[in-house]
């Protein structure tokens, strides 16, 4: 009976813990990405890596201006959005803001569009770096080409260029149009945004069915999603973010400077540093800046230009760097190398820095320690090396210059010096006796030529 007494107590405790275990239950959170460059390898790297799941999140919110970028890093993007498990909302922001170009592809892939009003989107046409693919050299406007608007089809990006251009035109037409039928957005726009580069701004995107709200802040932003339903992966979800805190993200030094060194333009001009760096090199070998600085500048475009994925580049990097640095002990470059190797070193470490997996992140403190440790031993290296050329020869026929020794007879009565455990002959022996000590100052094949010591006053006689 007392156990039974003990036990129902017991139930009775844990009931009434029951609403306190419920009211500290996580409060819904609202991530926001601040969004404002280039699309490229580093704004992939940072709204991927911010698109992960946490508990109690209820929406991530990709705020975005953007003038377009690399098709890589916005298919990257747009991949980690279709997989989220979480609503992800892009929000054209702040006013006079554009989601142009890629930016317009990453508005149709969200589960939810909106935008600030005196914003834009579209302009989404594809171009490669520094022109049209194929480079078929259309005017854009009838103004332009000297036609009228009856000709105006004529002239459309899609069918101005060659093959490649037709390919990329229509590979990207699809592809909207995929992201516009999934999301069941407006269609027609989709494709006249990337065919006749169209644009829209906020208010005509809301009416045409392109966006779902225009919201002038954050807070309008999330009292207008709250309650609306999207459907995910596993289903429906009703959002609930009146009340939710609200986790602003921004990009960190580090993408700040990786998207620095992706932007597309920047990208051009160090492919041609690479390239001609290395050229001079190969045409004049010898002096170490041109091809140290061409190879990391050639390392650095692949990265900028996505052929070369962060993780791999930052591992390029800092192989090379390392090879660099053991070059500058065995090599005569004047530190050429090895600062060349401490540059390209931290250039990697800072691709590998700050990664989204507990435990494998290189921290700035540690990637600065290694560097500085590896100058150190660089500069004491060079230093002795520098020392050994002024020190004496210790080995070898020209150290019994300066050797002492003393004169002996051998078996035929003639007399021989004895350095260095050592028999020698003798090039001028008169005047010498057995027992004199000599010092060597001349050697001609297996011949000394000796001057006797005054072992007296320790002075050459």
């Amino acid at each position: 009976m007392c156990a039974l007494r003990y036990l129902r107590q017991s139930l009775l405790m844990l009931l009434g813990l029951l609403p306190l275990l419920g009211g500290v239950a996580q409060a819904a959170q609202v991530r926001v990405l601040e969004v404002a460059e280039v699309i490229g390898p580093a704004s992939a790297d940072f709204i991927v890596g911010g698109l992960q799941p946490a508990d109690g999140l209820e929406a991530i919110v990709i705020s975005l201006d953007t003038p377009g970028g690399l098709d890589t890093s916005m298919r990257q993007i747009i991949k980690a959005i279709l997989a989220s498990p979480v609503p992800v909302v892009t929000w054209v922001h702040p006013e006079g803001a554009r989601a142009a170009s890629a930016g317009t592809f990453i508005l149709y892939a969200s589960h939810v569009a909106a935008m600030t009003p005196a914003t834009n989107l579209g302009a989404a046409s594809p171009v490669a770096v520094g022109g049209m693919p194929g480079g078929g050299g259309k005017p854009d406007t009838p103004a332009e080409a000297g036609e009228g608007e009856a000709d105006k089809e004529s002239i459309k990006p899609s069918l101005g260029g060659d093959t490649l251009a037709r390919k990329a035109t229509n590979d990207a037409i699809a592809y909207i149009r995929s992201l516009a039928e999934l999301r069941g957005r407006d269609v027609s726009f989709a494709e006249e945004a990337v065919r006749d580069a169209a644009s829209l701004s906020a208010k005509t995107a809301l009416e045409r069915g392109v966006i779902e709200i225009i919201a002038t802040d954050l807070p309008d932003l999330l009292r207008q999603l709250d309650g609306r339903e999207v459907r995910l992966h596993d289903g429906m979800r009703t959002l609930h973010t009146a009340d939710a805190t609200i986790e602003r993200i921004a990009p960190s030094w580090r993408h700040q400077v990786l998207a620095v060194l992706a932007n597309p333009q920047l990208a051009v001009v160090l492919m041609m540093i690479g390239f001609y760096g290395l050229f001079v090199e190969f045409t004049s070998p010898g002096f170490g800046v041109p091809g140290v600085a061409g190879a990391i500048c050639l390392l650095l475009a692949l990265y900028a230009l996505q052929m070369l994925p962060i993780n791999w580049a930052g591992v390029a990097l800092i192989a090379f760097g390392m090879l660099l640095m053991g070059s500058e002990v065995f090599m005569p470059s004047f530190g050429v190398l090895g600062i060349g190797g401490i540059i390209s070193f931290m250039l990697g470490g800072l691709f590998l820095m700050d990664r989204d997996v507990p435990g494998f992140g290189i921290s700035l403190p540690f990637l600065g320690g290694v560097a500085l440790a590896a100058a150190g031993l660089i500069f004491l290296a060079g230093n002795l090396l520098v020392k050994s050329r002024h020190r004496p020869i210790a080995s070898g026929r020209e150290s019994l210059i300066g050797a002492a020794g003393y004169v002996d007879t051998r078996d035929d009565g003639a007399l021989w010096a004895h350095v260095d455990g050592e028999w020698w002959q003798l090039r001028n022996p008169a005047g010498l006796s057995p027992g004199t000590a000599i010092r060597v100052t001349d050697l001609d094949g297996l011949t000394l030529s000796v001057t006797p010591i005054d072992t007296d006053h320790g002075s050459q006689s």
